[in-house]
């Protein structure tokens, strides 16, 4: 009789057993959608390279420190904190005049610097107050936003919200409702287009007669930001 019990016990077990396995390999009815959001920002934080570097006129050397001065001076006028001008590389040269006759002056001093704005406006008046033969070359040599995360945060959920409001009107099509998110999955995301046009001529900053050319009213090239999310909702 125990036996039969037992057996009967073990019966029941493995029933249950089976019961529950059968219920949890029930396929689960979802949807898989993706989403993508893009956003267009102007940046606020531009980093222009300007390198001045000493030159000889009517046999005199033209020092660096003159230049620097003007330099200076010109983003201060600008209305530019001194402290967003920063020293990037101190090197020389060897000028081709003096190789053969090692005159003293034969190595001249290049200085690079990197100044920080927030847009271009001012940076025609702060070269055109630099001698000109002393600027070497200038380039943009990055620029980003000082929002740049808040806008990061803000396209990935418009491209969620996206992903769901595809699931949502897709489900509706047919009748069905979402039931809950499954799974979010980011796709390429923090992904944002970075341009970065050169001025290699300081005369692109001059007039024909050697004077500071005007301003142009010109915004910058914006920052596109893109963000994509892979989605799995449940279907009631």
């Amino acid at each position: 009789m125990k036996k039969v019990m037992l057996l009967a016990a073990g019966l029941f077990f493995a029933l249950g057993s089976f019961a529950q396995q059968q219920q949890a390999e029930k396929p689960v009815k979802k949807i898989e959608v993706t989403g993508s959001a893009e956003m267009e920002i102007t940046p606020d934080e531009i980093y222009l390279n300007i390198s001045l570097r000493e030159y000889v006129k009517s046999k005199n050397k033209v020092e660096i420190g003159i230049l620097e001065k003007q330099l200076q001076k010109a983003v201060i006028d600008a209305g530019i904190p001194k402290e967003n001008l920063t020293v990037e590389n101190v090197n020389s040269y060897n000028y081709e005049i003096y190789r053969k006759k090692k005159d003293p002056m034969e190595f001249m001093a290049r200085k690079q610097y990197r100044l920080k704005l927030t847009k271009l406006d001012k940076i025609n008046d702060i070269l055109g107050a630099v001698d000109a033969e002393g600027i070497e070359n200038t380039r943009i040599a990055s620029y980003t936003s000082s929002k740049m995360e808040q806008y990061r945060k803000e396209v990935k959920i418009k491209a969620l919200q996206a992903a769901k409001a595809k699931a949502e009107y897709m489900l509706t099509a047919i009748g069905n409702n979402l039931d809950g998110v499954i799974e979010i999955q980011e796709i390429g995301t923090d992904n944002y287009s970075d341009f970065r046009p050169e001025m290699s001529n300081v005369a692109m900053y001059k007039s024909a007669a050697g004077d500071a050319a005007p301003a142009a009213d010109i915004d910058f090239k914006t920052i596109k930001i893109r963000a994509e999310v892979r989605t799995v909702f449940g279907i009631k």
